[in-house]
């Protein structure tokens, strides 16, 4: 019954693995200074996050775009630089 959707760049990607993903890439710290939201500023954690963010739209698209932007320069930067680019590690797109 799943749809399918090829035009969708987070299909398949669960809000878990995108959270974990950032958190892994860029730490609370820097997560909070780029998205300004309590859960990533506050005793963070990713079991909280994805609590906020499934209740809270507009920062979950935020979250979103984030990930879609950072995973947009972690293939540009493979490109230019294959030896020393480690990718995300939760990533399996």
């Amino acid at each position: 019954m799943s749809k399918e959707q090829p035009k969708n760049p987070l299909h398949g990607i669960t809000l878990e693995q995108i959270v974990t993903s950032l958190f892994e890439h860029y730490g609370w710290d820097e997560l909070g200074r780029r998205i300004n939201i309590k859960c990533f500023k506050s005793n963070p954690s990713v079991k909280s996050s994805l609590n906020f963010l499934r209740k809270t739209p507009w920062a979950r698209q935020k979250v979103e775009d984030l990930f879609l932007v950072t995973k947009h320069t972690a293939v540009k930067t493979s490109e230019k630089e294959p030896s020393t680019y480690t990718g995300f590690k939760k990533w399996k797109g």
